[in-house]
């Protein structure tokens, strides 16, 4: 018992010292916040524990080094006197009330062998939060009024709206923010038309083209990308996508026999055992031994294949419609083929295996149309423009 307290003692030590050793180096490297984070972690548990006292000395100089790198951090801003600096001054001041309110619950910390509390001078920041606050509010709002009023830039709109998205974070409510997040957001937005270009000399089919270029079943709208397949009114349209289908290829409906031979033998009643010189052979009690008789049954199985194929080719195509230019093109080509095996027989059906026998149960059926054909193309085609959006999607 002894020596398993003793080792408990020894491995607390060890941690205490290396966490002690861990918060020093984290002051020496200019790292206040996490030594103030690790000794405050520490004194939680027992702020008058003897053990700690090496915690309550480095938070109270972690702490006093920290608040004047701040101080300088702000004097610096301050003299700048540049307006992209608010928010960073904003930060600053947050950063130095919540360092605050993260010791004070710990207060008055003890210094036993000074028979005082540890001294942190702590300040009132809440005009200085206030002030730097309403001063970054009027700067962003002013900027993204500007932007969203001067440029014609998609990704200044994009900025204008994170900008006001952070002033409604800070300044809920302030001024109109909403009703200009909702412009910056819709300036920013790239508005993209989907059409089918057929150009195959084939009708296809209506309700194919639909599931083309429905885009609500891609999924493929985003925050800031919108895909329509009906022009809406008044709305000013950023690129065009094509699905240009060039060629489609059908092919003949075949039927293909072919003829297999079956042959199984199978037990056929029984006859006694005949040695070589034609007498009937007895087991050792003196019965006439009897074996199985076998016999080969036949049969001929007709199995047939039905086939058909089709195969639709075209490109999908990215216009700017700022320039008037393609952008991009990638080809697409999808195949979708019709088989179906049956087969019939003629001889014995004992004598068919398995796989053949369950060929049986199917007979001829029609071939697909070829709008049907064309038609059940269309998952794959789906599938393979939504890969290419998906990797090459407007930004």
């Amino acid at each position: 018992m002894r020596k398993q307290l003793l080792v408990l003692f020894i491995a607390t030590s060890f941690f205490s010292c290396s966490s002690v050793k861990k918060t020093q180096e984290a002051i020496n490297y200019g790292n206040y916040d996490e030594a103030i984070e690790i000794a405050v972690k520490h004194l939680r548990s027992n702020k008058t524990k003897k053990g700690n006292q090496s915690y309550v000395l480095l938070l109270e100089e972690a702490f006093e080094k920290v608040v004047a790198r701040d101080q300088k951090k702000i004097a610096f801003l301050n003299k700048e006197n540049n307006p992209a600096n608010l928010e960073k001054l904003y930060n600053i001041y947050n950063t130095l009330n919540n360092r605050q309110n993260f010791i004070r619950p710990l207060l008055p910390l003890p210094i036993l062998k000074k028979g005082k509390n540890a001294s942190f001078k702590f300040s009132d920041y809440s005009n200085n939060i206030l002030d730097s606050k309403d001063k970054l509010s009027q700067y962003l709002y002013s900027k993204a009024k500007k932007s969203l009023a001067n440029s014609s830039n998609k990704e200044d709109y994009r900025n204008a709206f994170n900008d006001l998205r952070y002033l409604e974070d800070i300044n809920p409510e302030f001024n109109d923010t909403h009703k200009l997040l909702e412009e910056a957001h819709y300036k920013g937005t790239n508005y993209v038309f989907v059409y089918i270009q057929n150009k195959t000399n084939m009708v296809i089919p209506m309700r194919l083209q639909e599931d083309l270029i429905n885009f609500d079943t891609y999924r493929l709208n985003n925050f800031w990308t919108v895909y329509h397949n009906r022009k809406a009114q008044g709305q000013h349209y950023d690129y065009d996508l094509e699905l240009n289908l060039r060629e489609i290829n059908i092919s003949p409906e075949q039927v293909k026999e072919k003829v297999i031979i079956q042959e199984k033998q199978i037990k056929d009643g029984w006859k006694y055992l005949i040695d070589k010189d034609g007498n009937a052979v007895k087991d050792s009690l003196g019965n006439t031994i009897k074996v199985d008789k076998f016999k080969t049954i036949k049969s001929k199985v007709n199995k047939f294949t039905q086939f058909k194929s089709v195969q639709v080719v075209g490109q999908v195509k990215y216009f700017d419609l700022k320039s008037n230019q393609l952008i991009e093109a990638f080809p697409i080509s999808s195949e979708f083929v019709f088989e179906h095996h049956y087969a019939n027989y003629s001889g014995n059906k004992n004598a068919i295996d398995k796989k053949h026998l369950n060929l049986l149960k199917y007979k001829y059926i029609p071939f697909p149309s070829n709008e049907q054909m064309i038609y059940d193309t269309g998952e794959d085609l789906k599938k393979k423009i939504k890969s290419i959006i998906s990797q090459n999607n407007f930004r």
